[in-house]
């Protein structure tokens, strides 16, 4: 009797719907028709084509939930859910390229380029070797720190940190015909 009831009612409510929700209810009920009609022995066997059937339909009318009895519509929505954790775990996976490094190894990377700012990625490359770890010297250079100037001093610096040690002196010499080497000064004389 309440079943009943419950078809008068969407049969006076059907003439207010849209008219694609109508259809998208009509598409819901004939796919559940035909998976009723391959039922083998007692259950219902889903095939993946129904499953994503279904959740196609519900991603663009989530109202058919209503209209669809074979499964819970729990079950369709965590079908829904699974596929959208599927697309992005696809969409997110790794596609090849250069292996990555250990965490252990590029700490050690950083610990190394923070404590001997003066080195380069060279260096620290030819040391990590030294150590047995095989990496490549622009892994090295990609996990040090950046640093804001160059590592090592420029002219100037050194200029003025020797400048009083830098002894400047003239060597002119001029050869003469006779391939004697003379200063000049004393040439003149």
């Amino acid at each position: 009797m309440v079943s009943l009831l419950c078809f008068l009612l969407a049969l006076f409510a059907s003439p207010f719907k849209s008219k694609s929700r109508l259809e998208a209810e009509n598409a819901a009920l004939r796919h559940q028709l035909t998976i009723l009609r391959r039922k083998v022995r007692g259950r219902v066997q889903l095939t993946s084509g129904d499953r994503l059937f279904l959740i196609q339909l519900y991603r663009w009318f989530p109202s058919v939930l209503r209209a669809i009895t074979i499964v819970q519509p729990e079950t369709l929505v965590r079908w829904h859910r699974a596929g959208f954790r599927q697309y992005w775990r696809w969409k997110s996976r790794c596609l090849g390229g250069r292996p990555q490094i250990d965490a252990d190894l590029r700490a050690l990377i950083r610990r190394m380029s923070v404590d001997n700012p003066l080195w380069g990625a060279p260096r620290i490359h030819g040391e990590l070797l030294k150590l047995g770890f095989e990496v490549a010297q622009s892994s090295v250079a990609k996990y040090m720190v950046n640093r804001a100037g160059t590592p090592s001093q420029g002219w100037p610096t050194f200029l003025r940190n020797h400048a009083p040690n830098i002894a400047a002196m003239d060597l002119f010499v001029v050869p003469t015909i006779g391939f004697d080497c003379s200063t000049p000064s004393s040439s003149s004389a």
